[in-house]
């Protein structure tokens, strides 16, 4: 029985690597990424020629630009590697909510920094456990899926339904011109705040919404929320301050606060 295994072993190491470098390559195949694969295949050829020739300080040279060429891989492949090891990690529904989060996140993110790259201006409500139907029965109906091409096209300036708020429950986007109150101007701390601000803040005092706005004049995003807005935010802190309020620590009990985190935990 030894003596089988034996025999058949370098038949199925050659299948397990054969198995290997095809799972890699579906990933490089036809993307940028394949021509640094094909001048790696040939880097390596070079390598084996050079031992095997016997040109010893090719050899040597091949060997210290295989050490730094090692670290240079990780992080070109960086995204197709990311792709390739979540395919073969074993996720629990919990994970894979996480990760569908992330994946709503990075396209808020990239579509609301387009807006403020583009001078757009915006307004974007994201619902938490108070209902705002009675905004939404008032505005134009859309119940259409998130996705962050029909969000910049409802904010792009010849769009009929760029003026007024997107309000968003979930990963659905309920309905857009939403007409919002505004906070009183006798408060000292809207002083020099345009429409779009006056109406997030006014919003979040007195719901539990988290509202995103993105300044026609400045191109600067804010978030306001419990009455609080914190304006001139970079994508990495706006990601984490979003991320924050929906994520729950692990240090926490998991409080039942937003929906999105009831979502994530069904």
């Amino acid at each position: 029985m030894i003596a089988v295994f034996q025999t058949l072993t370098p038949f199925l190491e050659i299948a397990i690597i054969a198995f290997m470098i095809n799972y890699i390559l579906s990933f490089f195949w036809n993307t940028r990424s394949m021509d640094l694969v094909l001048g790696l295949l040939a880097f390596l050829l070079i390598y084996a020629a050079s031992s095997l020739l016997n040109f010893p300080i090719l050899n040597k040279i091949m060997f210290f630009v295989a050490n730094i060429a090692a670290l240079a891989i990780v992080v070109i492949f960086q995204p197709e590697l990311r792709v390739a090891l979540s395919k073969l990690s074993l996720k629990g529904k919990r994970e894979k909510d996480l990760s569908e989060f992330d994946k709503f996140l990075e396209q808020l993110g990239n579509c609301v920094y387009r807006l403020a790259e583009k001078r757009m201006g915006a307004l974007i409500v994201l619902e938490n456990e108070d209902s705002l139907n009675e905004f939404a029965e008032k505005a134009v109906l859309i119940n259409a899926h998130f996705s962050s091409e029909l969000l910049e096209s409802i904010f792009t300036n010849m769009s009929p339904l760029h003026d007024g708020a997107v309000l968003l429950r979930d990963r659905t986007i309920i309905a857009a011109a939403v007409i919002l109150p505004l906070a009183e101007e006798s408060l000292e701390s809207i002083r020099g705040m345009g429409t779009r601000h006056r109406a997030a803040l006014g919003v979040s005092q007195t719901t539990d919404a988290v509202i995103i706005v993105v300044s026609e004049e400045t191109g600067k995003v804010s978030i306001a929320r419990e009455g609080i807005i914190t304006r001139g935010l970079k994508i990495d802190r706006f990601k984490g301050i979003i991320r924050s309020l929906y994520l729950p620590t692990h240090e926490a009990p998991i409080p039942e606060q937003f929906k999105i985190r009831k979502w994530l935990k069904e």
